[in-house]
């Protein structure tokens, strides 16, 4: 299948990252309210973590691990997350503003009533992950794992997913008007028919949504 190239309509801007970033030490100890600004992090873990309010302004994290870790309300603006591994972090109510997360893992990470401005997540392994009551804003997730990922009721607004694994992954509550699901795979899919109208699919998917809601197709 051919990649589908991303509509420059609702393509999430790009972190403003200024040239030649220091390279900043992992923290070992993040109290509440702590700033991080202008740096990279690099090769390392940030551990059991519990804080809030916390923010990072124009950072970039290569092969960083964030085990078990909860951050309520983190706010992230100008952020590059490269091969990370943010399965499981507690991000919840956070705020994020042009960020990319590329190849990482995400898989169980809480952005449940989280906010995303212009993000975009590419090759990620997000299986699990929790958006539920999120509002999301030119959000991109391209060539993602996204098996049973939560997006229960949550705002979409130039929301794409392209070629991405969207098996069981719960959308049920959120309005898929103007989304493209055409080049993504499903066996399984969480909706609410009355949340489909304006929905992009294939031909081949329709057959999908007709066995999601009792259909009969004849040929």
């Amino acid at each position: 299948m051919a990649n589908r190239a991303p509509d420059a309509k609702t393509a999430p801007e790009a972190p403003k990252l200024p040239r030649d970033l220091p390279e900043l030490p992992l923290p070992a100890g993040i109290p509440t309210e702590e700033s991080f600004r202008r740096g990279i992090m690099s090769s390392g873990a940030i551990e059991e973590q519990a804080a809030s309010r916390v923010s990072f302004d124009e950072i970039v994290f290569r092969n960083v691990t964030f085990s078990r870790n909860a951050f309520a309300e983190l706010e992230m603006t100008d952020v590059l997350f490269d091969k990370c591994d943010l399965s499981n972090a507690d991000f919840a109510r956070a705020n994020v503003h042009r960020a990319v997360f590329r190849n990482c893992k995400i898989m169980g990470l809480d952005l449940s009533e989280a906010t995303l401005r212009n993000v975009l997540f590419e090759g990620c392994s997000g299986d699990y992950a929790n958006f539920r009551f999120a509002d999301l804003k030119r959000v991109s997730f391209q060539a993602c794992a996204l098996r049973q990922a939560d997006f229960y009721s949550a705002k979409f607004e130039k929301v794409a997913f392209g070629q991405s694994d969207l098996d069981r992954a719960q959308l049920s509550g959120t309005k898929l008007a103007g989304v493209d699901l055409s080049d993504c795979e499903f066996m399984q899919l969480g909706v609410e028919a009355d949340n489909l109208q304006g929905c992009i699919i294939s031909a081949g998917q329709a057959a999908v949504f007709a066995n999601l809601f009792g259909l009969i197709i004849k040929e």
